[in-house]
């Protein structure tokens, strides 16, 4: 197993050692059960008085953790352990790539265009005018459309579908089975009978962009759906067409977005929320879990919505009391008017 000196470790992040510098660790843990070889770290306060008993080979900690710490420990001292942490993980990181070499059951265009380095899948399907970067990587039964582009060093686990003429930037990750590019939902009724609308838009995703397992984003009916640098996505999420999430934005898992949907830029939507289509959410909101988003937010700040589980009895008391609001708002606006008369 490779194994990582403390030394070494501190210089990725930047962090002041205490202790020996010379010793080496061979994976992260967490700080309740990590022994010598391992580096830990403690991101919230509450955990504090465990540090001076921990047996972790090395631990990465602030300046306001250091009181709490012994003496004989090993310490790589930074701003933000947590952030540490993140870089530390990826630089150790043993994670497989979703393929290793060009496996001779990939189908792939004699038109396609790769990069150097570029790793396909068994089964992968690459269409004709793909362009694929420098090290990227296609895992096993993925589908690559006609003409689709895909920047350098971009993943793609097992089982992703990339449509025709879909553009995805440079070191973005997305995990398996997600879809990108699949028709917008769109249709004109005609008494009764639906006619589809050919969705001839495309998908445009940025850089550093991930997006997690079953995740769909829907092409275009006209224009692009765009999703911009810097933005993750988890799964589960259904992102419909000509959808437009800013920089720096993390959507949670289950969030579903209706159609011409803007997203501002560093906005963090809570997981299963609903949000109406045709309209905008400002840079900088907060919309917590199973948020209903019905209207448009023009202000930063943090929304919720929803009622909070509760036992049934107290849930059917409060279902009963919110069906009627409409009467009691009634009665309400009735004996006002009867108080400003008497007043009067």
């Amino acid at each position: 197993m490779q194994q990582y000196r403390l030394s070494e470790l501190a210089e990725k992040v930047g962090g002041t050692l205490k202790g020996n510098a010379d010793i080496f660790v061979e994976s992260i843990a967490p700080l309740e059960r990590a022994t010598s070889q391992h580096l830990t770290f403690i991101s919230n306060p509450k955990f504090r008085p465990l540090l001076a008993e921990s047996q972790a080979g090395a631990l990465l900690v602030s300046e306001a953790d250091l009181p709490h710490c012994s003496d004989k420990q090993n310490l790589i001292v930074v701003k933000d352990p947590y952030v540490a942490y993140a870089i530390l993980a990826q630089y150790m990181d043993k994670t497989p790539k979703p393929a290793t070499e060009i496996a001779e059951s990939a189908v792939i265009s004699v038109t396609a265009l790769l990069g150097k380095n570029v790793s396909i899948g068994a089964n992968a399907v690459i269409e004709d005018g793909v362009v694929l970067g420098d090290d990227v990587c296609i895992g096993a039964g993925c589908f690559i459309g006609k003409n689709a582009k895909i920047g350098a060093r971009t993943k793609l686990w097992a089982n992703v579908s990339v449509y025709h003429e879909v553009e995805i930037g440079t070191d973005c990750l997305i995990q398996s089975s997600a879809v990108i590019g699949s028709d917008g939902f769109g249709y004109a009724n005609e008494r009764g009978k639906w006619i589809k609308i050919p969705q001839t838009g495309t998908v445009i995703i940025g850089n550093h962009v991930e997006i997690g397992a079953c995740t769909c984003i829907d092409r275009g009916a006209l224009d692009a759906t765009v999703i911009e640098d810097n933005v993750i996505i988890d799964n589960l999420c259904q992102i419909a067409h000509n959808v437009h999430i800013g920089t720096g934005t993390a959507v949670a898992g289950g969030v579903i977005m209706a159609g011409s949907l803007h997203v501002g830029r560093y906005c963090l939507i809570g997981g299963a929320s609903v949000i109406n289509g045709h309209m905008e959410i400002c840079d900088g909101v907060t919309i917590t879990g199973m948020g209903m988003v019905m209207r448009p937010i023009t202000e930063p700040g943090v929304y919720s919505s929803g009622i909070p589980l509760q036992p049934n009895k107290e849930w059917r008391k409060t279902a009963a009391l919110t069906l009627g609001i409409n009467d009691m708002n009634k009665r309400l606006k009735e004996l006002e008017k009867q108080i400003k008369n008497i007043s009067e």
